[in-house]
């Protein structure tokens, strides 16, 4: 009998009091509360693209071709040139490959943080702060980029081209570089939408100038950041931390230089979207309402 009762003690303090294991419940509950609104959010818009199959093959296959214009004039300069600054056609489709792809994922998750200005001038925003849900989440969730699908199969197949191709001895070191590189480039980029959401909170406009760092930057990273010279270079370093994402793996990938601490860069570009959150979050606590 004594036994029994040694088991139910040592069974019961195994477990969490009653009030730790309902917190604990109820914040995973949230926790996959918000994916699963995310996916919903995600269902509805592709089911409502589906709708119009004509208009979005159109706005897809348009995309798409915008991306493979870029990838011809890329061809075009190795075609007359074996190299760009030492940088082979291989190595070059290797760092537009996977600085599109990740332009491209960044586009299709952020779009909603994009078409911001439009929420708060329509007074639609007002709406979203009454609901019992994450702003920020139902912002991202107000549009998702479809029409991008197909960009981020042309990305995927340049990748697969100079991954065979490029001169590159691939470890699993190197591979999870590739990796953190690709998360790099997307969270730079939602940082990007991000501060332009949160500027618009004081313009009431998309800061319009943020599109020159957003686009621009996208075009310009077809190649590696030091073929524009020195001066930019430090600029995408220091000030919009493409460099980062883009030019400093890339020399670890491709073997150009021995500092193992090249491969970390990437993980500042979390550094920089938590920086550009703590904007958005400055934004939320100084917003006025659009009134009637």
């Amino acid at each position: 009998m004594s036994w029994k009762i040694e088991h139910r003690k040592n069974r019961n303090n195994g477990r969490k009091a009653p009030g730790q294991q309902a917190h604990d419940e109820a914040a995973c509950g949230r926790r996959c509360g918000v994916f699963r609104l995310y996916r919903h959010y995600v269902s509805i818009l592709l089911r409502s693209a589906m709708q119009y199959k004509a208009s979005f093959l159109l706005g897809a296959a348009g995309q798409f071709l915008v991306s493979f214009n870029g990838l011809l004039g890329l061809l075009f300069i190795f075609a007359r040139f074996s190299s760009v600054k030492g940088y082979t056609c291989e190595e070059a489709l290797l760092c537009y490959g996977v600085m599109l792809l990740g332009f491209s994922v960044a586009q299709c998750i952020a779009r909603g943080l994009e078409s911001f200005p439009f929420l708060i001038k329509s007074g639609e925003f007002d709406r979203i702060l009454v609901r019992p849900r994450s702003v920020l989440l139902q912002v991202l969730g107000s549009r998702f980029e479809t029409n991008r699908l197909f960009r981020i199969l042309l990305a995927c197949g340049m990748l697969c081209y100079s991954l065979r191709h490029c001169l590159v001895v691939w470890t699993l070191q190197k591979a999870a570089v590739l990796i953190l590189m690709l998360f790099g480039i997307i969270a730079l980029f939602v940082g990007l939408f991000l501060l332009g959401a949160a500027i618009s909170f004081f313009t009431i406009e998309d800061g319009g100038f943020l599109n020159v760092l957003i686009y621009g930057g996208s075009e310009h990273g077809k190649y590696p950041v030091d073929i524009y010279g020195k001066q930019m270079l430090k600029f995408c370093t220091y000030v919009i931390p493409y460099a980062l994402v883009q030019y400093y793996p890339l020399q670890y990938l491709l073997g150009r230089t021995a500092r193992w601490e090249y491969a970390l860069y990437p993980l500042g570009a979390a550094v920089f979207l938590l920086a550009c959150y703590g904007a958005w979050r400055f934004g939320m606590r100084h917003y006025q309402s659009a009134g009637s």
